[in-house]
Order: C-alpha cells, then sequence, then structure tokens
C-alpha cells in the first residue's frame, strides 16, 4: 500500500493552515487555482470526522478561497468532496475539492456538480425548473 499523499504534504502545496485542517493546492488541477481541505487526522469519509473538523474545514474552504481569490480571480466555485469509491474517492483521506470556475471554461456550466451522474444532470431539459 502506498502512503498517504495527504498526510506528508510537501511544503510549497500547502496554502495555509490550522491545528485541525491544512488547505493545499491540488497537485492534479482542473482549473488554475484548484485547491484541497484536508483534515490533520486521517479519515476517510465524513463520518468519521469530528464537529471541530467539519468546522475546521468549512473555514479552511473560506481561507482558500480567499487566497484563490486573491490570485486568480475566478468567477464561480464547485466546492465538493467524493465520499467512498462508489462517490469517485481515489484517496482514502477525506478531502474537499474547492474547484474556481471560469467564465467560458465549459460551453454550458449548468447544472455543476450535477454532472457527476452525467445522463441525469440536464435536469431544465426534463421540464419545469
Amino acid at each position: 500500500m502506498s502512503p498517504c499523499p495527504f498526510c506528508s504534504l510537501d511544503e510549497s502545496r500547502i496554502i495555509t493552515r490550522s491545528d485541525l485542517v491544512v488547505a493545499c493546492w491540488d497537485a492534479f488541477p482542473v482549473s488554475p487555482g484548484h485547491a484541497l481541505v484536508v483534515p490533520s487526522r486521517h479519515i476517510a469519509s465524513w463520518r468519521e470526522a469530528t464537529l471541530d473538523e467539519k468546522t475546521a474545514i468549512l473555514a479552511g474552504i473560506d481561507a482558500a478561497r480567499t487566497h484563490i481569490d486573491e490570485r486568480f480571480h475566478p468567477d464561480g466555485y464547485n466546492i465538493g468532496f467524493n465520499d467512498g469509491v462508489a462517490a469517485g474517492q481515489t484517496v482514502m483521506h477525506l478531502h474537499v475539492h474547492v474547484i474556481p470556475r471560469y467564465k467560458g471554461d465549459v460551453p454550458d456550466p449548468r447544472g455543476g456538480v450535477r454532472w457527476v451522474l452525467g445522463e441525469k444532470a440536464a435536469y431544465w431539459k426534463a421540464g419545469s425548473v
């Protein structure tokens, strides 16, 4: 089993940290400024996080956004996490993606995170919205 990439982050990737979480630049960004917020404690799932860790994750998202806003000036964000293999989680250490979005980065951004199940994402085509 390979070592957890979030338990030994290179300092050059770290944006900010607190006692409970670290915000870092994603090693495989999908957009300029893509960041992650990761609990310091090695846990796999949101369900395992304590209330204090969940609160720290939310504060970490805000801190990451501040840094991203100052450096990249995005037009919007997608923020979320994959919880479990069936949901697409590949690193079994909880991490929240903070993905900056830019006007024109995709032809039609409607539906945002709904596109994880592509055939169901375009709800506006099914009838009334």
